[in-house]
């Protein structure tokens, strides 16, 4: 399938999995609030989470591709099905046992995690007791990941995308279920993380399923440290590390914010929304970009190359730019109108909006990062982009810890320090990245990428001038709406049709470009694997 079209496969099963995300944390919000049961509820996703994201979203199998494909391509199907088996018997095992290792130390990593509730025994205990019981997740995302991995070198892109959606259907189950049958609010939190599990199970089995009617034969057995589970790590293991830099950064800013009630919650909540354009666009993008590159670079078609990596670079700022500009324009309009119930109030809206404002600048370099690491990848080169990776984390570390205590002791919201330095760090990891791919010749922008980019971004101007009118006239609006649910959908609604309107007008995109997105590439017969 053409790039486009497999982004737009992977972007539409992503899409109904975050509108399910959407209704879960809308529903948590109006459960918990920003208060102590959502700060343990944030703590016991948070690793579990990270995983989630660098596994079940990318990093990982963007990693195992190029390993796995290149044995299939070299030695055969049966070869790299061993490959495969002896990776994922060895990952499982350990993964595993790390989880086991984190659940017994709990009890005393805990009060580190949520330092403001150490002399809150009761939410402690809670929180030590939800992360136990969401932690057998990761093992779980080891499984799907390869599987994953194993279906996406085939060229089937819609299963791996559509699994997350049992995520949210098994946590807002729960939810819901409490409103039929009353509980306390920490027995509803134990339900809710407990469904997280539960998910995960469900995902690794469908996943298995859809490998073995590929017609793949995996098979768990005693872990091994083979020649070729050696291979896979060392690319496997820095891939995964760094594809995934930014959620590290998030795990960071959340240790950090743990010292602060409420701010996890906070964190959590413009998570949502920020890591939306990445889920849905650059892990989209970014996995169809591996195979695509991969036989590019064998092939020695080096303009071949660029050529995708210009079309992948274009097509993520397309959709990103619009979504980063209404994040960052009317911030307080979107959660406001969408979240604001319950337990969750206004002044808990307005500051998620001055953190999620803060994120918004850097959404996209979160999406480009995810564009261009595949082309390091795609070369087995995962030790350059791990040592950006580290030296990112290592700056939100000593800028965010500096802005949080900074901010905080001049009387200010220190979470606001955490989002600055996450978005810068953002942008220095996509310097390092790009820097390299252009110095190297791997990625050379052409006149044509240029003038499309800016008319790309004549288009995002205009969309962002009516946005800006309707963040001030919020309350205008939603008076003559009758309900601001309805009005954040009209103006998202209109947004989206001023800015599609100004893509067509300035030429950034074409009639014929939008119709090639839905058409296959010639010879291309790869069947979906929900089939």
């Amino acid at each position: 399938m053409s790039l486009a079209r497999n982004t737009l496969v992977q972007s539409s099963l992503t899409l109904g999995s975050r509108v399910l995300g959407f209704a879960r944390d809308m529903a948590l919000a109006a459960r918990f609030g920003q208060g102590p049961m959502m700060d343990a509820f944030t703590t016991a996703l948070m690793l579990p989470n990270m995983f989630r994201r660098l596994f079940a979203e990318g990093a990982f199998a963007q990693a195992f591709v190029p390993v796995y494909g290149g044995v299939r391509a070299r030695d055969g199907d049966e070869a790299a099905a061993v490959t495969a088996s002896e990776a994922l018997s060895f990952m499982f095992a350990v993964v595993a046992g790390f989880t086991i290792l984190l659940q017994v130390l709990m009890p005393w990593i805990m009060p580190w995690l949520l330092s403001t509730y150490r002399d809150d025994p009761a939410v402690l205990r809670v929180a030590v007791t939800a992360t136990q019981l969401a932690m057998p997740y990761l093992a779980c995302m080891t499984i799907a990941s390869l599987l994953s991995g194993v279906l996406n070198t085939a060229g089937r892109f819609a299963l791996s995308a559509a699994v997350p959606i049992f995520l949210n259907l098994c946590t807002l189950a729960p939810l819901l279920a409490a409103y039929a049958f009353p509980a306390s609010q920490a027995t509803v939190l134990l339900w809710v993380t407990a469904a997280v599990t539960a998910s995960g199970v469900v995902q690794a089995a469908l996943l298995w399923r859809g490998v073995r009617r590929l017609g793949v034969r995996l098979n768990l057995s005693w872990p091994r440290l083979t020649p070729s589970v050696r291979r896979t790590l060392a690319l496997a293991v820095p891939g995964a590390l760094a594809g995934g830099a930014m959620q590290i950064n998030s795990v960071v800013s959340q240790v950090l914010a743990g010292s602060d009630e409420g701010a996890r919650s906070v964190l959590y909540n413009a998570d949502r929304l920020y890591q939306l354009p990445l889920g849905l666009i650059g892990v989209a993008i970014g996995l169809a970009l591996v195979p695509r590159l991969t036989r590019a670079f064998v092939a020695g078609d080096h303009d071949g190359g660029r050529r995708t990596l210009d079309d992948g670079v274009t097509l993520a700022m397309v959709f990103t730019l619009p979504a980063a500009v209404a994040l960052f324009t009317i911030p307080y309009f979107l959660i406001d109108a969408t979240v604001t119930r319950g337990a969750f109030t206004s002044a808990d809206a307005a500051r998620t909006a001055d953190v999620l404002r803060q994120f918004a600048w850097g959404v996209p370099a979160f999406v480009l990062a995810k564009v261009l690491t595949p082309p390091f990848f795609a070369r087995e080169d995962t030790r350059r982009p791990m040592i950006y990776a580290v030296t990112a984390v290592i700056f939100t570390v000593i800028v965010g810890t500096a802005l949080f205590f900074w901010i905080s002791r001049s009387g200010g919201d220190g979470v606001l320090g955490l989002a600055v330095a996450t978005s810068l760090s953002a942008w220095l990891n996509v310097g390092l990245l790009g820097g390299t791919l252009v110095r190297e010749h791997v990625w050379a922008p052409s006149a044509r990428f240029v003038g499309r980019m800016a008319r790309v971004l004549a288009a995002t101007a205009a969309m962002a001038a009516v946005l800006v009118a309707a963040g001030v006239g919020y309350d205008t609006l939603s008076r003559l709406l009758l309900a601001k649910e309805i009005a954040v959908l009209v103006v998202c609604g209109v947004g989206a049709v001023v800015y599609g309107a100004a893509l067509l007008l300035f030429r950034a995109v074409t009639v014929t470009e939008l119709k090639a997105v839905l058409r296959r590439e010639p010879g291309s017969s790869v069947p979906s694997a929900l089939d």
